[in-house]
């Protein structure tokens, strides 16, 4: 079982502390929970998840992949992991989310990106978004934008995961 094919919604979703209304997490053990809350993911990277998805004959060349794909509840735009920090918070008109640490990979995501080279690409380029606490529980919806209001800026969201990978791999 896995959580990770997330579809885009239209409505409002309620965010609480322990996740967004309506979304489930399907290993608790690694996922969800007050720290991990909300996955965001940047829509930035998704050309290149195409791309390749394409190369490994898993999609056509001018298949979109839906926002969710990654696994994640929330796709942003505009803030990627070589810019976010632990403790930095994203004020959205109704709710605030805290960055509390990047999301590694889980063998499903080869499954589900439908190539067994996903996780690997993920790891070597460190795109791998990040999890949010819920500060202040409210409402997300789609096209919202938030505003970026900095943290100690002491640990970023990009070097703590390369450097975990590191770490696990020695």
């Amino acid at each position: 079982m896995t959580g990770i094919g997330k579809r885009p919604v239209a409505h409002a979703v309620t965010a609480k502390p322990l996740g967004l209304e309506g979304d489930e997490q399907a290993d608790l053990s690694v996922h969800g929970g007050l720290s991990k809350a909300v996955y965001a993911y940047p829509v930035e990277h998704y050309l290149f998840w195409q791309t390749v998805r394409a190369q490994a004959k898993v999609a056509l060349w001018d298949e979109a992949l839906p926002h969710g794909s990654i696994g994640e509840n929330l796709t942003i735009s505009g803030l990627l992991e070589n810019q976010a920090c632990v403790g930095d918070v994203l004020r959205f008109p109704d709710c605030e989310l805290a960055i509390s640490e990047p999301r590694f990979p889980c063998f499903k995501f080869n499954h589900a990106m439908g190539f067994n080279q996903a996780t690997k690409l993920m790891g070597q380029n460190g795109w791998c978004g990040f999890y949010l606490a819920v500060r202040v529980p409210g409402t997300l919806q789609a096209g919202q934008s938030f505003e970026l209001i900095p943290g100690p800026r002491e640990v970023g969201i990009r070097e703590l995961f390369l450097s975990r990978l590191h770490r696990n791999k020695l």
